[in-house]
């Protein structure tokens, strides 16, 4: 099993930035990984990938202004949000995987931690 644990959520004023950690209890530089957002009251979304071979996707209300990145000698997983936006808020889960068709599969979830937007 992989073990997951979020941080870095805090309380951020509309424009500002900050950066969410996720690490891993073992190694996953060959799995997928993926940022899931849960707005309150909402479902959870995905809003960012990375692949083994470090391609990334992002959903468009992100695109540009996220970015996902991983350290794998750290077995870390980063989110970096920029001019962050009212309806980014909510809770941020990152999840492992492996890839099927093309698709990662998600195995593996962390407990998520919270953004709050001022």
């Amino acid at each position: 099993d992989v073990q997951l644990v979020e941080s870095g959520g805090v309380a951020v004023q509309g424009g500002g930035s900050l950066r969410l950690s996720c690490t891993a209890s073992r190694t996953t530089y060959k799995r997928c990984m993926g940022w899931f957002r849960q707005p309150p009251g909402k479902e959870r979304e995905v809003i960012a990938q990375i692949g083994s071979d470090d391609r990334t996707m992002y959903v468009d209300s992100v695109l540009g202004r996220f970015t996902i990145s991983k350290d794998n000698a750290k077995n870390t997983l980063f989110l970096q949000m920029d001019n962050v936006k009212p309806e980014d808020a909510g809770t941020y889960f990152c999840a492992a995987g492996v890839s099927v068709g093309g698709k990662c599969s998600y195995v593996y979830w962390g407990q998520g931690t919270q953004v709050t937007v001022s």
